[in-house]
Protein backbone atom coordinates (compact mmCIF):
# COMPACT_ATOMS: atom_id res chain seq x y z
CA UNK A 1 0.00 0.00 0.00
CA UNK A 2 1.51 3.29 -0.76
CA UNK A 3 -0.68 6.42 -1.36
CA UNK A 4 0.12 10.10 -1.62
CA UNK A 5 -1.91 13.09 -0.67
CA UNK A 6 -1.46 16.66 0.50
CA UNK A 7 0.59 17.72 3.34
CA UNK A 8 3.50 15.50 2.04
CA UNK A 9 6.18 17.68 1.69
CA UNK A 10 8.71 16.11 -1.10
CA UNK A 11 9.71 19.06 -3.91
CA UNK A 12 9.60 17.45 -7.57
CA UNK A 13 12.17 19.23 -10.61
CA UNK A 14 9.68 19.48 -13.06
CA UNK A 15 11.51 20.43 -15.80
CA UNK A 16 12.14 18.47 -18.85
CA UNK A 17 10.61 15.52 -16.40
CA UNK A 18 9.29 13.16 -19.29
CA UNK A 19 8.19 9.07 -19.08
CA UNK A 20 11.56 7.36 -21.01
CA UNK A 21 9.84 4.53 -22.03
CA UNK A 22 12.61 2.54 -23.47
CA UNK A 23 14.31 2.20 -19.82
CA UNK A 24 11.69 -0.33 -18.50
CA UNK A 25 13.21 -3.50 -17.26
CA UNK A 26 11.89 -6.35 -17.69
CA UNK A 27 11.53 -7.19 -14.59
CA UNK A 28 9.46 -3.74 -14.78
CA UNK A 29 6.84 -4.98 -17.57
CA UNK A 30 6.71 -8.64 -14.93
CA UNK A 31 6.07 -6.14 -11.93
CA UNK A 32 3.26 -4.23 -13.56
CA UNK A 33 2.09 -7.66 -15.34
CA UNK A 34 1.30 -9.35 -11.34
CA UNK A 35 0.28 -6.23 -10.30
CA UNK A 36 -2.40 -5.49 -12.94
CA UNK A 37 -3.37 -9.31 -13.00
CA UNK A 38 -3.90 -9.67 -9.20
CA UNK A 39 -6.16 -6.81 -8.88
CA UNK A 40 -8.24 -7.71 -12.17
CA UNK A 41 -8.87 -10.80 -10.65
CA UNK A 42 -11.26 -9.07 -8.28
CA UNK A 43 -12.13 -6.11 -9.58
CA UNK A 44 -15.17 -6.82 -11.64
CA UNK A 45 -17.23 -7.47 -8.56
CA UNK A 46 -15.27 -5.07 -6.57
CA UNK A 47 -14.49 -1.56 -8.39
CA UNK A 48 -17.11 1.08 -9.78
CA UNK A 49 -18.46 0.74 -12.92
CA UNK A 50 -17.08 3.92 -13.88
CA UNK A 51 -13.17 2.22 -12.78
CA UNK A 52 -13.92 -0.60 -15.07
CA UNK A 53 -15.39 2.10 -18.02
CA UNK A 54 -12.14 3.98 -17.75
CA UNK A 55 -9.48 0.98 -17.85
CA UNK A 56 -11.01 0.15 -21.26
CA UNK A 57 -11.35 3.89 -22.89
CA UNK A 58 -7.42 4.38 -21.45
CA UNK A 59 -6.55 1.24 -23.05
CA UNK A 60 -4.82 -0.63 -20.04
CA UNK A 61 -3.64 -3.65 -20.78
CA UNK A 62 -1.77 -6.24 -18.10
CA UNK A 63 1.13 -7.24 -20.88
CA UNK A 64 3.01 -3.50 -20.74
CA UNK A 65 3.11 -0.49 -18.83
CA UNK A 66 1.26 2.35 -19.82
CA UNK A 67 3.13 4.58 -22.29
CA UNK A 68 1.92 8.40 -21.28
CA UNK A 69 1.57 9.89 -24.31
CA UNK A 70 -0.64 6.90 -25.55
CA UNK A 71 -2.51 7.44 -22.81
CA UNK A 72 -2.67 11.40 -22.67
CA UNK A 73 -4.57 11.35 -26.55
CA UNK A 74 -7.74 9.41 -25.00
CA UNK A 75 -7.69 11.21 -22.05
CA UNK A 76 -7.41 14.61 -23.63
CA UNK A 77 -10.26 13.43 -25.87
CA UNK A 78 -12.94 12.67 -23.02
CA UNK A 79 -12.11 14.81 -20.21
CA UNK A 80 -9.01 17.01 -21.36
CA UNK A 81 -7.04 15.74 -18.86
CA UNK A 82 -3.18 14.33 -18.77
CA UNK A 83 -0.73 12.76 -16.68
CA UNK A 84 2.44 14.97 -16.14
CA UNK A 85 5.78 12.82 -14.58
CA UNK A 86 6.95 13.37 -11.56
CA UNK A 87 10.00 12.48 -9.42
CA UNK A 88 8.07 11.80 -6.66
CA UNK A 89 5.53 13.17 -4.02
CA UNK A 90 5.13 16.98 -5.25
CA UNK A 91 4.87 20.05 -2.85
CA UNK A 92 1.19 20.82 -1.88
CA UNK A 93 1.47 24.25 -4.31
CA UNK A 94 2.50 22.01 -6.98
CA UNK A 95 0.35 19.51 -6.54
CA UNK A 96 -2.76 21.69 -6.51
CA UNK A 97 -1.34 23.96 -9.59
CA UNK A 98 -1.43 20.60 -11.33
CA UNK A 99 -4.60 19.26 -10.47
CA UNK A 100 -6.18 22.61 -11.53
CA UNK A 101 -4.55 22.51 -14.66
CA UNK A 102 -6.79 19.25 -15.34
CA UNK A 103 -2.59 17.52 -15.34
CA UNK A 104 -2.77 14.98 -13.10
CA UNK A 105 1.29 14.30 -11.49
CA UNK A 106 2.50 10.53 -11.75
CA UNK A 107 5.89 8.65 -11.01
CA UNK A 108 7.24 7.21 -13.94
CA UNK A 109 9.42 4.26 -11.94
CA UNK A 110 7.58 0.39 -10.57
CA UNK A 111 7.77 -1.50 -7.63
CA UNK A 112 10.73 -3.96 -7.22
CA UNK A 113 9.87 -7.58 -7.32
CA UNK A 114 10.66 -7.73 -2.92
CA UNK A 115 7.51 -4.69 -2.78
CA UNK A 116 4.81 -6.18 -4.56
CA UNK A 117 2.93 -5.86 -0.90
CA UNK A 118 4.22 -2.74 0.61
CA UNK A 119 6.24 0.08 -0.11
CA UNK A 120 6.21 3.60 1.76
CA UNK A 121 6.26 6.06 -1.58
CA UNK A 122 3.64 5.39 -4.10
CA UNK A 123 5.10 4.18 -7.57
CA UNK A 124 3.54 4.34 -10.75
CA UNK A 125 1.36 1.70 -10.59
CA UNK A 126 -0.76 3.23 -7.67
CA UNK A 127 -0.69 6.58 -9.74
CA UNK A 128 -1.59 5.86 -12.77
CA UNK A 129 -3.76 2.37 -12.74
CA UNK A 130 -5.23 3.46 -9.09
CA UNK A 131 -6.01 6.90 -10.27
CA UNK A 132 -5.86 7.84 -14.55
CA UNK A 133 -8.84 5.54 -15.26
CA UNK A 134 -11.53 7.80 -13.37
CA UNK A 135 -9.99 10.83 -14.98
CA UNK A 136 -12.22 9.91 -17.88
CA UNK A 137 -15.37 10.63 -14.83
CA UNK A 138 -16.58 14.11 -15.63
CA UNK A 139 -18.55 14.64 -11.87
CA UNK A 140 -14.52 13.43 -10.00
CA UNK A 141 -12.48 15.37 -12.17
CA UNK A 142 -14.76 18.07 -11.37
CA UNK A 143 -14.78 17.44 -7.96
CA UNK A 144 -10.57 16.80 -8.05
CA UNK A 145 -10.11 20.07 -10.31
CA UNK A 146 -12.23 22.54 -7.37
CA UNK A 147 -11.00 20.75 -4.71
CA UNK A 148 -7.18 21.36 -5.97
CA UNK A 149 -8.54 25.28 -6.50
CA UNK A 150 -9.40 25.58 -2.64
CA UNK A 151 -5.86 23.42 -2.13
CA UNK A 152 -3.90 26.30 -4.32
CA UNK A 153 -5.43 28.96 -2.47
CA UNK A 154 -4.58 27.87 1.21
CA UNK A 155 -1.40 26.10 0.38
CA UNK A 156 0.64 28.09 2.96
CA UNK A 157 -1.47 27.23 5.59
CA UNK A 158 -0.65 23.68 7.28
CA UNK A 159 -3.97 23.75 9.19
CA UNK A 160 -6.03 23.89 6.04
CA UNK A 161 -3.84 21.58 4.02
CA UNK A 162 -4.27 18.63 7.09
CA UNK A 163 -8.49 19.50 6.82
CA UNK A 164 -8.26 19.43 2.94
CA UNK A 165 -5.95 16.28 3.05
CA UNK A 166 -8.68 14.41 4.82
CA UNK A 167 -11.31 14.62 2.28
CA UNK A 168 -8.51 13.80 -0.39
CA UNK A 169 -7.60 10.54 1.47
CA UNK A 170 -11.73 10.01 2.35
CA UNK A 171 -12.59 10.25 -0.98
CA UNK A 172 -10.34 10.05 -4.03
CA UNK A 173 -7.54 7.58 -2.28
CA UNK A 174 -10.49 5.65 -0.03
CA UNK A 175 -13.71 6.10 -0.87
CA UNK A 176 -16.74 3.81 -1.32
CA UNK A 177 -19.59 4.28 -3.45
CA UNK A 178 -22.94 2.29 -3.19
CA UNK A 179 -23.89 1.13 -6.57
CA UNK A 180 -27.18 -0.95 -7.00
CA UNK A 181 -27.27 -1.81 -3.47
CA UNK A 182 -23.72 -2.90 -3.20
CA UNK A 183 -20.31 -1.17 -1.94
CA UNK A 184 -17.98 -0.91 -4.70
CA UNK A 185 -14.21 1.09 -4.72
CA UNK A 186 -14.00 3.91 -6.44
CA UNK A 187 -10.80 5.51 -3.76
CA UNK A 188 -7.48 5.01 -6.23
CA UNK A 189 -5.45 4.02 -2.60
CA UNK A 190 -7.90 1.03 -2.54
CA UNK A 191 -7.95 -0.03 -6.02
CA UNK A 192 -4.41 -0.80 -6.08
CA UNK A 193 -4.12 -2.84 -3.31
CA UNK A 194 -5.30 -5.79 -3.38
CA UNK A 195 -5.29 -6.63 0.26
CA UNK A 196 -7.29 -3.04 0.67
CA UNK A 197 -9.72 -3.77 -1.67
CA UNK A 198 -10.97 -7.43 -0.06
CA UNK A 199 -10.52 -5.38 3.60
CA UNK A 200 -12.69 -2.29 2.38
CA UNK A 201 -15.75 -4.62 1.25
CA UNK A 202 -15.40 -6.57 4.04
CA UNK A 203 -17.50 -6.39 7.98
CA UNK A 204 -13.85 -5.37 9.37
CA UNK A 205 -13.73 -1.87 9.19
CA UNK A 206 -16.92 0.86 9.93
CA UNK A 207 -18.48 1.89 7.12
CA UNK A 208 -19.84 5.42 6.94
CA UNK A 209 -22.09 7.66 4.71
CA UNK A 210 -20.66 10.00 3.54
CA UNK A 211 -20.38 13.45 5.92
CA UNK A 212 -17.95 16.88 5.35
CA UNK A 213 -18.00 17.39 9.22
CA UNK A 214 -17.30 13.92 10.50
CA UNK A 215 -14.64 13.14 7.66
CA UNK A 216 -12.76 16.69 8.66
CA UNK A 217 -13.15 15.70 12.01
CA UNK A 218 -11.05 12.11 11.34
CA UNK A 219 -6.97 11.67 11.06
CA UNK A 220 -6.35 8.99 9.10
CA UNK A 221 -2.64 6.63 8.93
CA UNK A 222 -0.81 5.83 5.89
CA UNK A 223 1.05 2.51 6.86
CA UNK A 224 -1.95 0.12 8.29
CA UNK A 225 -5.29 -0.65 6.16
CA UNK A 226 -7.84 1.40 7.08
CA UNK A 227 -10.15 0.93 9.95
CA UNK A 228 -13.10 3.35 8.27
CA UNK A 229 -14.23 4.02 4.83
CA UNK A 230 -17.19 6.74 3.93
CA UNK A 231 -19.47 5.70 1.34
CA UNK A 232 -21.22 8.08 -1.68
CA UNK A 233 -24.28 7.34 -2.97
CA UNK A 234 -23.16 9.24 -6.41
CA UNK A 235 -20.47 10.95 -7.69
CA UNK A 236 -22.85 13.88 -8.11
CA UNK A 237 -23.00 14.18 -4.17
CA UNK A 238 -19.38 14.51 -3.78
CA UNK A 239 -18.76 16.58 -6.83
CA UNK A 240 -22.31 18.95 -4.55
CA UNK A 241 -20.60 18.92 -1.50
CA UNK A 242 -17.77 21.36 -2.76
CA UNK A 243 -19.91 24.23 -1.25
CA UNK A 244 -20.06 22.79 2.39
CA UNK A 245 -16.14 21.87 2.29
CA UNK A 246 -15.40 25.57 1.56
CA UNK A 247 -17.39 26.93 3.77
CA UNK A 248 -16.57 24.67 6.62
CA UNK A 249 -12.87 24.65 6.00
CA UNK A 250 -13.44 28.31 6.37
CA UNK A 251 -14.79 27.76 9.55
CA UNK A 252 -12.40 25.99 11.11
CA UNK A 253 -9.69 28.02 10.05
Amino acid sequence: MATSTPGDRIIPTLKDMQQVYQNYTAEDQQVWQILYGRQMAGLHSQACQSFLEGLHTVEFKGETIPDFSQVNQLLKEVSGWEVVAVEGIVDDKVFFQLLSERKFPATTWLRRMSELDYLEEPDMFHDVFGHIPLLTNGPITEFLQALSKIGYEHAENPEAIELLSRIYWFTIEFGLIRENGNLRVYGAGILSSVGETKHSLSEDPLHFAYSVDQILDTPYRKDVFQDRYFIIDSYEQLLGSLGEIRAKLEARL
